[in-house]
């Protein structure tokens, strides 16, 4: 994957493949629910199904995680995660129309801990298919279709359903899962991450044997790790390989063990709650200021819009500012986007909130994806991914448990609350940086030399 035009390839079909994962994915949820409605008459029953999916999800990450980090070629453990994810959709519809809800539902569970493949499992390879020089605008398109599946996936559902039956939605996410298979098969293996290792040579290394650039970290020690010359992080120390991570909880500790990491996962993890504090407040908005909490759905459609725009301009032109600098910025952005929904008194001001909320959220992923791919150590950034994707869904889950009964005793109050998780978010980020030692032990980009692998000036 080395060559320019293999890493055109590369990002074309990861993205292809991620895509079309991701929008099965979204449509799996909704489609489960509707042939749960046909299949029992009751709308408790069929909301166990995507909710078995979700929770196994938080278990599963780790899990799924692990598989990668162990495997050479993780595109191809990826490839069966996905066949396994897409089977059991499937096993879960096929199990309606025979089994009692209880076995659909376990069979639902067992499908969800595959489920932290189709987000984190590919966003963990995304760094191994393009390289570090075109990590910033890869990164871009990679949030994107997240929000693209966002949108997609529950319209292809009213689509499909409408003119084929719940069963033709659930096919269509299958094949759509499915279809994903051959593009996870086909990304590079590790001995691609590199490429002087991959071609029997060992990787050049800066002089002084102090890491990154030759510098040492805040306490005269080398560095805990290279970069290759693509970029992604490796174990290697002092001319040793470090051991490698073991378990499926190696990606947990690595997600708070450098600053950069540790910063983003806290920030993102907050940003998860509030985000889930959000869905239950939308209707809420558009029923007291809009007329009907219809209105309220289309001022989350709203800020989904402005996600992908403002994810679709970086792609782009990728900002000339640290990732870490666009974290803590989106957090501030957000907090003041609530705040303005929550003091809001018509559709304007409303708007206006939804928009912000939608040009704070896609920069602040897309950075979340640079950090991880940047700064983790290749040897677990299956589990990084898969992992941190999990803590978000436990983090929005919260967030919209929390929601229901605030928002029932106060709208404002539930607004003010998701502002405050916000506030919490730059709190973590201060805190980190100051706790927290950073510069080569972190493997940051200014402290990096030629020759060392560092990204770029643009890639920064």
């Amino acid at each position: 994957m080395e060559e320019r035009d293999g890493r055109r390839v590369g990002l074309g079909g990861y993205l292809a493949g991620a895509g079309a994962a991701r929008v099965g994915e979204e449509m799996a949820g909704p489609a489960l629910v509707l042939a749960g409605l046909a299949a029992t008459g009751s709308a408790a029953a069929a909301s166990a199904l995507p909710a078995g999916l979700a929770a196994a999800s938080v278990v599963g990450g780790p899990l799924v995680g692990a598989v990668l980090d162990r495997s050479r070629r993780p595109g191809r453990a990826l490839a069966g995660v996905l066949a396994g994810y897409a089977a059991g959709v499937a096993a879960v519809a096929a199990a309606l129309g025979w089994a009692p809800l209880p076995v659909a539902v376990a069979v639902a569970v067992g499908a969800g801990l595959l489920g932290p493949a189709v987000a984190g499992g590919w966003s963990s390879q995304l760094g191994r298919a393009v390289g570090a020089s075109r990590l910033a605008r890869a990164s871009a398109l990679d949030a994107i279709t997240f929000g693209v599946a966002g949108l997609a996936g529950p319209a292809l559902v009213g689509l499909v359903a409408a003119a084929a039956g719940a069963g033709g939605a659930v096919a269509l996410a299958v094949l759509l899962l499915a279809a994903a298979v051959p593009f996870a098969w086909a990304l590079p293996g590790r001995e691609s991450t590199a490429g002087d290792a991959s071609r029997g040579r060992r990787p050049v290394r800066p002089a002084g044997g102090k890491g990154i650039g030759g510098a040492a970290d805040a306490g005269g020690r080398p560095s805990a790790g290279r970069e290759a010359p693509s970029g992604v992080r490796t174990g290697e120390a002092d001319g040793a390989e470090r051991p490698a991570p073991a378990g499926p909880l190696a990606g947990a500790a690595a997600l708070f063990r450098g600053r950069e990491l540790a910063r983003a996962t806290a920030v993102t993890t907050f940003s998860a709650a509030q985000e889930g504090m959000l869905l239950v407040c939308w209707p809420l908005l558009g029923a007291a200021l809009l007329g009907g909490a219809e209105q309220g759905v289309l001022m989350m459609a709203l800020a989904a819009a402005a996600s992908l725009a403002a994810n679709a301009a970086l792609a782009r032109r990728p900002l000339p500012v640290r990732p870490g600098t666009v974290l803590w910025t989106s957090s501030a952005l957000l907090a003041c986007a609530v705040l303005l929904a929550a003091s809001a008194a018509g559709g304007w001001a409303l708007a206006a909130a939804a928009l912000l909320v939608g040009l704070a959220q896609g920069p602040q992923l897309t950075a979340l994806f640079r950090i991880r791919n940047r700064w983790s150590d290749e040897r677990v950034r299956g589990s990084v991914f898969t992992t941190g994707a999990s803590l978000k869904i436990t983090a929005f889950a919260a967030g919209a448990a929390l929601a229901g009964p605030l928002a029932a005793r106060s709208l404002t109050g539930a607004l003010l609350a998701a502002a405050c998780l916000e506030l919490l978010a730059l709190a973590a980020f201060v805190l980190i940086t100051l706790v927290l030692p950073g510069g080569a032990a972190d493997g940051h980009p200014d402290r990096t030399a030629p020759g060392s692998g560092a990204a770029p000036a643009r890639e920064r």
